[in-house]
């Protein structure tokens, strides 16, 4: 058996509820997300489900596009997160095999591919 430890967050950024700042479906927070690091994050909703993962080369671009494209699988639910966790994880084998992992292991709402408990 392979046993997996899920990295500790390197960056957790909330929901504000009346942000005063400019935000993204209120989260204002977006700059202590490294620009230029790889990584996993995760989002989660107010009772701390996780709704979805994905890994990107650059963190803080490939999240707020989550939070603004058309095509995200996110789209529909951008309203529900609540919460951002970002693990820094520069290998890139070491982001898919995390990815999934915790896709499985936690049963992300929200991710449909690499899904392998239904």
């Amino acid at each position: 058996m392979i046993q997996i430890t899920i990295p500790t967050p390197d960056v957790t950024i909330y929901k504000q509820k009346d942000p005063e700042l400019s935000n993204i479906y209120g989260f204002t927070d977006f700059h202590l997300i490294s620009r230029d690091k790889a990584g996993i994050f995760m989002f989660y909703n107010d009772r701390d489900e996780l709704l979805f993962v994905g890994k990107a080369r650059k963190l803080r671009p490939r999240i707020k596009k989550h939070f603004e494209d058309t095509v995200s699988i996110m789209k529909n639910y951008r309203g529900e997160v609540a919460k951002i966790e970002v693990c820094i994880v520069e290998d890139p084998v070491h982001r898919e095999i995390y990815e999934t992992f915790i896709i499985n292991e936690h049963k992300a709402r929200y991710n449909v591919d690499k899904v392998f408990y239904k």
